[in-house]
């Protein structure tokens, strides 16, 4: 076999191997298939790094190297978040139940909770509920097990005064959930702030179910890839 045929031949075998370890784990189905394509990307990327970066010529086994740390990291940034959700859906539960709070899982590296902010804010103010203060604590606990993510929280608003007003009162209630979850422990170098007011709608603002829905705190949780 040609050193060639060789290199493409340890590349599949890698990539092969991050699949066989991803779902030779416990957990659902759904989790499974995350930390697989963690694993497989993670091998595509890590062979195609591994060719540009091998300094003495030798591309293929730049490839191979590559691909087995491209696979191993992917399958672990996968496990890493699907156990990351996991325990956010078991320590909200009840919330989610009660459709305080939504989480969603939008990419295999990002996690998105939404917080209602009809239980969150008080109508046009930035103070948050203290009955809400129970749920941030929950949330900011799973955040502080996971320290090896960034956040990003991101304020949202309906149509209702000005276009700078709204966009104010975004930003301001996207730094008190940052400034609450920081006094619980959240360090605060892994968080950045945005305000969109009402530039990003989910549903019409012409009723108040709609308005409802746009009024919103978004946090988005994604890992560092380390």
């Amino acid at each position: 076999m040609t050193l060639k045929r060789q290199s493409k031949a340890f590349i599949v075998a890698a990539i092969s191997a991050g699949l066989l370890s991803a779902c030779a784990g416990t957990g659902s189905q759904q989790d499974r298939n995350n930390t697989a394509i963690g694993a497989v990307s993670g091998a595509v990327i890590g062979a195609l790094a591994g060719g540009q970066m091998d300094n003495d010529g030798n591309r293929d086994r730049g490839r191979i190297v590559g691909a087995l740390v491209g696979a191993a990291a992917g399958a672990g940034i996968g496990k890493y978040m699907d156990n990351q959700e996991q325990a956010f859906r078991d320590e909200l539960a009840t919330e989610r139940r009660n459709r305080e709070i939504e989480v969603k899982r939008i990419k295999d590296d990002t996690i998105q909770l939404v917080l209602n902010n009809e239980v969150s804010f008080d109508y046009d103010s930035a103070r948050i509920k203290p009955s809400f203060h129970s749920t941030l604590n929950k949330m900011s606990e799973v955040l502080s097990k996971y320290p090896e993510t960034r956040i990003t929280i991101v304020g949202h608003t309906d149509s209702t005064g000005s276009d700078s007003y709204n966009q104010n009162l975004s930003e301001q209630r996207a730094s008190s959930v940052k400034s609450y979850i920081a006094q619980q422990g959240v360090n605060g170098y892994r968080v950045d702030t945005e305000g969109r007011g009402e530039s990003q709608p989910r549903a019409t603002n012409s009723t108040a179910d709609g308005r409802s829905l746009n009024r919103r705190v978004e946090v988005f949780v994604v890992s560092t890839g380390t």
